[in-house]
C-alpha cells in the first residue's frame, strides 16, 4: 500500500483560502444568476408551448410523414437530370458568393482590427457596418436582391456575398488581432514599413485560419443556398419547395438526400484542403 503522508490542512487553507470559503458574495450572486436563468428558461418554454403536449402528440405525425418519405424516389431520370443541374447551380452560387464575400471582407477586417487601424472612429464605423450587415439573414438579403436584379442564381450569389461580408469581416478581424506582434515589430525595426509588416508578418500567420474559415462557410453556404432558392434565388431550393408544396414526399426525400451527399463531399474536400494549407505553415506568402 502506498505510504500516507500527513496533510497540514491549516497550511493549505492559509495558502489557498479562496478554495475553502463556503459561499461568499460572488458565489451567491453566481448561484442566484444561474437559478434565475434556469427559471427564465422554464418560463419561456412554458409560454412557447413546450409543456402542453403538442410535441408528444406531433411525434406520431412526424413518424407518419417520415414513413411517407421512404424510399426516396425522383420519379424518373428526367427529374434526376433536372435536380442535378439545379444542385450544381446551388454549389456555384455558394462558391461564388463565399469567395466574393471573403475578398470584400478582408479589407474591412483590416480596418476593424485594433492592431492595424489606430483611428478609433474608423474602427468603430467598420465594426458597426459589419454588425449591420451580419444582423440581416441571408434569406432576407435574397428577397432584397431578387427585387433588385430579378429572379435567378445571380440574386442568390449576391445574397450570400452580402450576408457573409459581415461574418468574414468579424472572423478575419479577430484572427488578425490574435496574431503575434513580434514578426511585425521585427520587420519594422529593420526599416520595413507597416504595410510590409502586415504583408510578411501578419498575413502568413493568419492565412491558414482565414482559409479554414472560408472553407467552413462555403460548406455552410451550400445549405443556405438550398434554402434561398425557395424565394426565387436559383438552385435546388425551388424544386424542394415545390415538392413539399405538392406533397411529393418521396421526391422531397430524394432532393434532401442529394443535398446531404453534396454537403458531405464538400466537407471531405474542405477538410483535405484545410489540412494541406495548415501543414504548409502559412500558405501563400
Amino acid at each position: 500500500m502506498p505510504a500516507r503522508f500527513p496533510v497540514d490542512l491549516d497550511a493549505v487553507r492559509g495558502r489557498h483560502p479562496q478554495h475553502f470559503q463556503r459561499f461568499d458574495r460572488s458565489r451567491q450572486i453566481a448561484a442566484g444568476a444561474a437559478i434565475a436563468a434556469f427559471a427564465l428558461l422554464v418560463f419561456a418554454m412554458g409560454e412557447l408551448g413546450f409543456f402542453d403536449g403538442k410535441l408528444i402528440a406531433g411525434l406520431g405525425r412526424l413518424a407518419e410523414i417520415a414513413g411517407l418519405m421512404l424510399p426516396p424516389d425522383p420519379k424518373d431520370w428526367a427529374h434526376v437530370r433536372l435536380f442535378s443541374v439545379a444542385l450544381l447551380e446551388t454549389v456555384a452560387i455558394s462558391l461564388l458568393g463565399t469567395l466574393a464575400a471573403a475578398v470584400l471582407g478582408l479589407p474591412l477586417a483590416f480596418l476593424a482590427a485594433r492592431n492595424i487601424t489606430a483611428q478609433r472612429v474608423i474602427r468603430f464605423l467598420s465594426r458597426r457596418s459589419l454588425d449591420t450587415i451580419r444582423s440581416v439573414d441571408i434569406l432576407v438579403w435574397a428577397l432584397i436582391w431578387v427585387n433588385v436584379v430579378g429572379l435567378g442564381p445571380f440574386a442568390g450569389a449576391l445574397a450570400i456575398m452580402t450576408g457573409d461580408i459581415g461574418t468574414f469581416g468579424k472572423l478575419f478581424s479577430e484572427a488578425i488581432e490574435a496574431a503575434d506582434r513580434k514578426p511585425v515589430e521585427g520587420i519594422v525595426s529593420t526599416g520595413g514599413g507597416k504595410l510590409l509588416g502586415v504583408r510578411f508578418g501578419i498575413i502568413p500567420e493568419v492565412f491558414p485560419v482565414l482559409v479554414s474559415q472560408v472553407l467552413y462557410l462555403f460548406e455552410s453556404n451550400t445549405r443556405s443556398a438550398s434554402i434561398i432558392g425557395i424565394v426565387g434565388a436559383g438552385g435546388i431550393g425551388l424544386y424542394l419547395a415545390e415538392a413539399i408544396r405538392t406533397l411529393e414526399l418521396q421526391q422531397t426525400s430524394f432532393i434532401i438526400a442529394m443535398i446531404l451527399v453534396t454537403v458531405a463531399v464538400i466537407d471531405y474536400v474542405s477538410s483535405q484542403l484545410r489540412f494541406a494549407v495548415i501543414g504548409r505553415r502559412g500558405g501563400l506568402v
